[in-house]
């Protein structure tokens, strides 16, 4: 935990003071997704009774959205808890009997996640052909020992070689490659097959990802994510059940949605919002003093504070950090925003009146032929569709009827964004009847897509380590203004969360949860010694 120190000798300590002027302090939280709420739970659990909490959206949960489909719940966000043991989310739903209908199949073990860890993924070449099954697991296993070769150059401090320069991608295609056309007892047409299932596979890594391809994630600092032990969790309620059980002891008056924030002033850079306060305190509390920070809405609306706590996604402070912060950014942090990456992974849900797939099918992956011997692979804007690496089948039946779910990232799913639904429908109806050999499959009944990229309250899905980017750029972003060597100044005025500010589990849920936790942790380690929280409990 970084501690911010003050000047001792400086009899004005803005700390005290400020708590002389104001029994609680003044905290704003942008953002009520995982970290936001995180955040402003223990916040309040801790004592602190001024906080308010501003959402852009008309809905709480940020990059978790369950949505009613018919009898299912289908997660066009988050979808799975990564991890069990120590895991703070999965211990959050299991405590609550979250995960009591979450049958045993639904515990997927593998490195991929899928809906089912029972059947078998159907691989099918544009020809309309499956490739056998004994052929796809002597790939499998080709691909997965390179795959653990990647995490070795972070893990184990193993130079990079030039050649790769530094990325995921380029280095597993040319060793996998290099290996696939060294094997003496593989025909040219097996070792084709092999070489399209390469680039197959590097698609279903990228929507993992959320990378825009597997070329830009840096090889470097790929094998610092950390994963947690245990089984890949779904939630049968839906993963919004999660941040009910947040919210559910927040006070109404907390949370303002439908409230997107035009810019941050910190370090006292705005003082006419106190004329702007109408002489009240956004919170109810006493009399409102010069506020270090002000919140200036996109409704006019100025809300001075203390603190503020900041969980825009990464996406989100790329757009907008040069005109989001007054004065802006530290150069160093402005240049980690810039550096880390993001992108975006969206997923096309389709129903369907009756199952084309056989049952022990759990998944329909595309495998291009004529894609075996490219590089990066980049399409044109009308053959965005060649980026959907695979199909789900949604398991089990009975809670979620027949249905898929289809994986696209990129440029290619912002392209798909763009696409009305019927569209959409009529191109992956096409994809299946050319991948499956069977010309017979319906449309689908219904179809529902996220669209991350082009939300503008998000701007994609969640971040990833950028070939140039590295973990110190992680904690750079996540490091408060102003920095601890301005000891003259307010301490701990603009604090940030959000699962690209955690170097460990950057893209998760379980990250984000933890980095607002992080947060709140600061301020009640900051007035551990000013404030007594035990006698301010908030009447919840």
């Amino acid at each position: 935990m970084q501690s911010c120190e003050i000047s001792s000798d400086s009899t004005d300590d803005p700390l005290s003071s400020g708590l002389r002027r104001h029994q609680q302090p003044r905290i704003v939280v942008i953002g009520a997704g995982l970290a936001g709420l995180a955040a402003t739970k223990s916040l309040l659990e801790n004592g602190f009774t001024n906080v308010t909490v501003l959402e852009a959206s008309d809905h709480i949960g940020g990059r978790v959205l369950s949505v009613q489909f018919g009898k299912a719940t289908l997660e066009l966000g988050a979808t799975w808890i990564h991890g069990a043991n120590g895991n703070p989310v999965y211990h959050l739903a299991e405590d609550n009997g979250l995960l009591e209908h979450t049958t045993e199949e639904e515990c997927s073990v593998g490195r991929i996640s899928l809906y089912a860890k029972n059947g078998v993924a159907h691989y099918q070449t544009n020809s309309g052909k499956r490739i056998p099954k004994d052929l796809v697991e002597e790939f499998s296993d080709l691909y997965n020992e390179v795959y653990e070769l990647t995490q070795e150059f972070f893990q184990n401090g193993k130079p990079v070689g030039a050649e790769s320069k530094n990325s995921v991608g380029i280095f597993t295609r040319d060793l996998v490659r290099k290996r696939i056309m060294l094997d003496p007892d593989d025909s040219e047409s097996t070792k084709k097959l092999k070489l399209s299932m390469l680039q197959q596979y590097l698609k279903v890594e990228s929507c993992e990802s959320s990378s825009p391809n597997m070329d830009e994630v840096s090889l470097s600092e790929f094998g610092e994510w950390t994963e947690i032990p245990g089984a890949h969790h779904v939630i049968p309620g839906g993963f919004i059940k999660v941040v009910e059980l947040l919210v559910q002891d927040i006070p109404a008056r907390v949370l303002r949605l439908g409230k997107p924030v035009h810019r941050i002033h910190w370090n006292y850079s705005c003082p006419e919002a106190e004329d702007n306060a109408d002489g009240a305190d956004h919170n109810q509390d006493q009399r409102p003093g010069p506020a270090p920070v002000c919140v200036e809405c996109e409704d006019g609306e100025w809300l001075p504070a203390d603190h503020v706590i900041v969980t825009a996604s990464l996406g989100v402070l790329k757009k907008a950090h040069e005109t989001l912060f007054s004065p802006g950014l530290p150069q160093d942090k402005a240049l980690a925003v810039q550096k880390l990456g993001i992108s975006t992974t969206d997923k096309i849900f389709l129903e369907f009146a009756e199952p084309f797939w056989s049952p022990e099918c759990n998944s329909i992956q595309f495998v291009w032929e004529d894609e075996a011997q490219l590089e990066s692979l980049a399409y044109p804007v009308e053959l965005w569709y060649r980026k959907i690496c695979s199909f789900d089948v949604l398991y089990p039946p009975e809670r979620y009827g027949h249905m898929l779910s289809g994986w696209i990232c990129g440029d290619e799913a912002l392209r798909m964004e763009r696409c009305d639904d019927e569209t959409v429908a009529e191109i992956c109806t096409e994809l299946l009847r050319k991948f499956t050999g069977n010309q017979n499959i319906p449309k689908p009944r219904r179809i529902l897509r996220s669209a991350w990229g082009s939300n503008p309250y998000i701007r994609g899905s969640y971040s990833f380590t950028r070939v140039g980017s590295s973990g110190g750029d992680v904690e750079r972003l996540a490091e408060p203004l102003p920095y601890t060597k301005s000891t003259k100044a307010p301490p701990l005025q603009v604090l940030f969360a959000g699962e690209a500010t955690h170097r460990k589990y950057y893209s998760t849920t379980h990250g984000a949860l933890l980095s607002g936790q992080r947060e709140a942790n600061r301020l009640i380690e900051l007035y551990h010694d000013l404030f007594n929280a035990e006698t301010t409990k908030p009447n919840m």
